[in-house]
């Protein structure tokens, strides 16, 4: 942790009490009128629920994979510009990458994240509650990210009109989780101190419902590793024994893994790909490469399976004859996330509510959850979901590389409701609602949260000292960050750029055309909602 300004230092000092030039100059609000502020900066976003709408329906249209999230960051870069912020792109050496700063003064200094990138093979019309690709084989949104980065400007936006106003010291950050699907930009912001001079970060990400949680959450940290083999090509009829198979030795790697799959904790997770197997059958291979996720519930886990599979590729390299190297595709430690930050986050969230989604919103989710075979077909949510609380019994699941920010400042991710309960994730299914009003509304009533959770720590500035009291004394109390990439590993920023190449001049052709269309359902001609007969 490098908190070095006499206004931090002041912080930790006193805990509670913020004793700085800072404090002694901001201007005294009354509980009531910090209450008004946040009413008006709720009021303020749903007044910008059309500019919510366009970015949505926009990043959607651009369904860029990891990496190459190329429209995507001109776009929301573009917006930030046009409204003051100060931009630095290719962060840690990702040209897809960026930091947007606005500053208003001393004060807190609050970041705001969220993930951009999408699924491939998940092009899907939207408002169509069954398969109906935009363009066959296409990557798309199947998963969500076209609307968290969206939420995070409508809610800067908005409290940046307040803090001008009022003269609110205090700093906005915002940034993208570049190939989040890779896990493999965030640990690189991380190494390179790209969050060493923030104070808390408020991360958002899609679900299902409006909610928050704190301490130590369900899911894996992970490690990205890809094995490849080199051995010596011969024709694989005429001389074979002249060959040393290097696809051979990635098979017997992926044997020797699956064997040991049997003995793994059921905590775990693994999964591979071949990424190269050989030019063509008549060629002994002589290059080979597989690619692995190791999964686990903690760090020490994690480790214990990546030290396991690097003997596993020594040795099938022993056995064939041939040379095997690595590299470390990507990262994620296990998230916690920070308890005064929930919280707080939560008492708006109950302000908040639910949105009100209209006839046609639920038959649209009840039709597609019935079309996936979702255990219950009961639509979108109704009632808001607890405070998520610490998991006291650790609950296998996906990653996130947010994680590795939440050990490194006070963290915690937002979830909003965009999308439909009970989809297989990572799916086609998943980006039907995405560019929907389902998704706007879900987007705004999340904005509304997030604003209001700003203010409230830009107005008591002693809640950033009570939140890294936790961070410190409780979360990593016991606890060590440790990366798990060194300083000479680089960002895999080549990955995803074939697929793109091939798909994006067809793409193109369906960008959404906001100056034309109204919502990108319109441009689509989509009657909303579409249903099967």
């Amino acid at each position: 942790m490098k908190k070095s300004t006499l206004w931090r230092q002041a912080i930790f000092a006193c805990g509670a009490i913020l004793i700085s030039n800072f404090a002694l100059a901001q201007k005294k609000y009354s509980a009531k009128q910090k209450e008004a502020l946040k009413a008006e900066v709720s009021q303020l976003v749903q007044e910008d629920a059309k500019m919510s709408q366009v970015m949505v329906d926009k990043i959607f249209s651009f369904a860029e994979l990891g990496f190459q999230e190329i429209e995507s960051s001109k776009y929301l870069t573009g917006i930030l510009e046009e409204n003051g912020f100060t931009i630095e792109m290719g962060a840690s050496g990702i040209p897809t990458a960026w930091f947007a700063k606005w500053s208003n003064g001393e004060g807190p200094v609050i970041a705001l994240g969220s993930d951009v990138d999408d699924i491939p093979k998940a092009s899907q019309y939207p408002g169509v509650a069954y398969h109906k690709p935009i363009i066959e084989g296409a990557p798309g949104h199947g998963e969500g990210h076209n609307a968290g980065i969206p939420l995070n400007i409508t809610a800067a936006l908005a409290v940046k009109k307040i803090m001008e106003r009022e003269n609110i010291g205090g700093t906005l950050i915002l940034w993208p989780g570049i190939a989040e699907e890779l896990v493999a930009s965030k640990a690189w912001f991380v190494r390179d101190g790209l969050f060493d001079d923030i104070d808390i970060c408020i991360f958002t990400h899609v679900g299902n419902n409006l909610g928050v949680s704190y301490g130590a959450s369900s899911g894996t940290g992970l490690i990205s590793v890809e094995y490849t083999f080199s051995g010596e090509a011969a024709h694989a009829a005429g001389a074979p024994w002249r060959g040393k198979s290097a696809l051979d030795a990635a098979e017997l790697m992926n044997v020797g893994w699956n064997y040991r799959r049997e003995h793994l904790d059921p905590l775990k997770r693994s999964h591979s790909i071949f990424t190269d197997g050989g030019d063509q059958p008549n060629v002994v291979p002589s290059k080979a490469s597989i690619w692995y996720y190791f999964r686990d519930v903690s760090y020490e886990g994690i480790m214990d399976m990546y030290d396991a599979a690097n003997k596993m590729a020594a040795g099938a390299a022993m056995m064939t004859d041939t040379e095997m190297t690595s590299k470390i595709l990507g990262t994620a430690w296990p998230r916690h996330f920070n308890k005064v930050i929930a919280e707080k986050m939560y008492a708006n969230i109950l302000q908040v509510g639910l949105p009100e989604w209209s006839e046609e919103d639920q038959m649209l989710a009840k039709a597609v959850q019935e079309e996936v075979g979702a255990t219950r077909a009961e639509g979108l949510p109704t009632k808001l979901d607890t405070l998520g609380l610490p998991v006291t019994r650790p609950v296998s699941g996906g990653s996130d590389d947010i994680g590795d920010v939440s050990w490194v400042l006070p963290t915690v991710t937002l979830r909003f409701p965009s999308n439909i309960p009970g989809l297989p994730g990572h799916h086609w299914a998943n980006a039907i609602a995405m560019a929907t009003p389902i998704a706007h509304k879900g987007v705004t009533a999340g904005a509304k949260a997030e604003a209001m959770t700003i203010l409230d720590f830009l107005l008591n500035p002693e809640l950033v000292g009570e939140a890294w009291d936790y961070f410190k004394n409780v979360q990593t109390k016991e606890t060590e960050y440790k990366p798990m990439i060194s300083a000479e590993d680089e960002a895999p920023i080549y990955l995803n750029k074939s697929i793109m190449d091939q798909f994006r001049p067809a793409m193109e052709k369906f960008y959404y055309d906001e100056t034309k269309f109204d919502t990108y359902l319109e441009q689509l001609g989509v009657t909303y909602p579409t249903l099967k007969k």
